[in-house]
């Protein structure tokens, strides 16, 4: 049986900055050696003045149990990354000769293992098409692929010996897949290992194959993991090493003055559990807070629209203390405000709406698009028993374990993938999830008697300054970057406007913040 949880390789923020790119080379790559794949991602070396591959092109091993894999890293067709990176689109990739000389390797494959920051399915992975290319070259060998990028839990089957698993975002999700039925002559492990749930489903209703697979998803965090510990005791599931790492962790964050605390927040805002720019939505809170602080003292007076793409938040903001940690978690990019002067009220109050029909700059995603709400505050008993499909057949060894569930259910994820409505570890209430633009918009200095004025400035991040000359520009205005200024000095960014809002408005109850319960609890808790 084979079981592994998601890998993600070749992050995509490090093919950004030129920075990062070689960070990448010169630390991820050194330290991982040929278990680093990046079967399509080349970073330019200005020694030898090539594009070189950052890790190995594959990577071909046997297992402890004997099991002989070949490992591709494939990043999707990335398009926002630095000049000194290079993304080799998929469909050149699977012409490329070493490609498949390693689809054809020598010694014998037991196993495709595909690994990469890339969704699993849907129009932005490219996963189908090098599941195709090795399948049309190897048609009995199994194909495993981990990806990531969209932040989902997903499951997909590409035929009856290949699936492919996602498993959430950042560390908020283990995922959990095994496998038995390879045909391997050299594996010597146990095909049907006891204490853990033994995989029994076919990829697909009409497999004729032999190999079964199960897939879970749990919520990383401590209670999860001490109730699937068998015989933990939440006294003994500290190890040494562990407690070393969270003190360092803690003694870094005092160094950097993460603990700084701007305020407490007064209610929870998510990214898409409410509907756009409504109560409980973190882009009401957004309009408020560019409108406050995003001031410039010479031209206050002046009628201002405060433009940012949603994008540029990236995750929700929960009651309770809001720290110098927090601005970063909820706000990370550094993007400055830039500004065109005295344009017509009548083309600047529709760039907004142009805006959110035009096509986003590829670099980041959407809040909406891709992004689910989870809660940031798990109430201690909300986890529940699994489901009986989990420990069937193995309530023998289950019964021993230290850590008990409650029965009571709080909102998160409720999976649904090509395998059903099963996969999650802990069983949650459902969050809404609300579709939201790809642009939001704050204002100020507006005539109190509702009159509209002649002109307005209109604000907006230099990300996607380019864009919003493009929308003045088909309304018949003749704007170009010469028309564009700093609004405020650059130093002001996207993680300063949230503190400087924290710091002038939720000063109630400092330092001793009253703490929600999180996304999909009530808001008033």
């Amino acid at each position: 049986m084979v079981t592994d949880s998601v890998m993600r390789l070749v992050p995509m923020d490090f093919c950004q900055t030129p920075y990062l790119s070689r960070l990448n080379t010169t630390f991820s790559a050194l330290v991982w050696g040929d278990k680093y794949v990046t079967s399509n991602v080349q970073i330019y070396n200005p020694t030898t003045s090539q594009f070189e591959y950052i890790g190995s092109k594959y990577r071909y091993f046997t297992t402890p149990h004997g099991l002989r894999i070949m490992t591709f890293g494939v990043m999707f067709d990335f398009t926002g990354n630095s000049n000194v990176s290079k993304v080799i689109k998929a469909a050149d990739l699977v012409k490329q000769q070493w490609f498949l000389d390693a689809i054809n390797f020598p010694k014998p494959v037991d196993l495709f293992l595909l690994i990469g920051h890339n969704p699993i399915h849907g129009s932005g992975s490219t996963f189908g098409l090098i599941h195709d290319t090795i399948r049309n070259l190897r048609p009995n060998t199994p194909i495993q692929a981990f990806g990531g990028h969209t932040h989902i839990r997903d499951f997909t089957v590409y035929d009856d010996k290949s699936t492919g698993l996602e498993s959430g975002r950042y560390c908020e999700t283990l995922g959990w897949l095994s496998m038995s039925g390879i045909n391997s002559s050299t594996f010597n492990g146990n095909v049907t290992p006891r204490g853990v749930a033994n995989p029994t489903r076919k990829a697909t209703n009409t497999s004729t194959s032999g190999l079964v697979y199960s897939r879970r998803y749990l919520d990383w965090n401590r209670l999860t993991f001490g109730y699937h510990a068998t015989n933990s005791q939440d006294s003994t599931f500290d190890y040494h090493s562990g407690l070393a790492v969270s003190g360092g962790i803690t003694d870094v964050r005092k160094k950097l003055n993460l603990t700084t605390l701007y305020g407490c927040a007064p209610a929870t805002w998510c990214q898409s559990c409410q509907p756009f720019e409504s109560t409980g939505n973190i882009f009401s809170l957004v309009s408020t807070a560019l409108g406050a602080t995003v001031i410039n003292a010479s031209r206050s007076s002046i009628s201002r629209y405060i433009i940012v793409n949603t994008g540029s938040i990236r995750f929700d903001l929960v009651k309770g203390p809001f720290t110098y940690d927090d601005s970063f978690i909820v706000s990370p990019f550094t993007d400055a405000f830039q500004y065109i002067a005295d344009v017509p009220y009548d083309m600047a109050h529709k760039v907004l709406d142009s805006l959110n029909g035009a096509i986003l700059p590829d670099k980041r995603n959407s809040a909406g698009s891709t992004w689910g709400s989870m809660p940031l505050v798990v109430e201690r008993d909300s986890c529940v028993d699994p489901t009986v499909g989990l420990i069937s057949g193995t309530t023998g060894e289950l019964k021993t374990r230290g850590i008990s569930r409650r029965q009571t259910i709080g909102p998160g994820y409720t999976t649904t993938d090509a395998f059903g409505t099963d996969g999650d570890d802990t069983i949650h209430s459902k969050i809404a999830s609300y579709s939201q633009p790809n642009y939001a918009q704050g204002n100020a200095s507006f005539p109190v008697d509702g009159t509209t004025p002649a002109t307005v400035d209109v604000i907006f991040l230099g990300y996607f300054a380019s864009t919003v000359i493009t929308v003045l520009k088909s309304m018949g205005a003749n704007y170009t970057t010469a028309d564009l200024s700093n609004y405020l000095d650059p130093s002001f960014t996207t993680q300063s406007y949230l503190p400087e809002y924290a710091k002038a408005n939720w000063q109630a109850n400092v330092p001793n913040c009253p703490v929600g319960q999180g996304v999909g609890f009530s808001n008033k808790a």
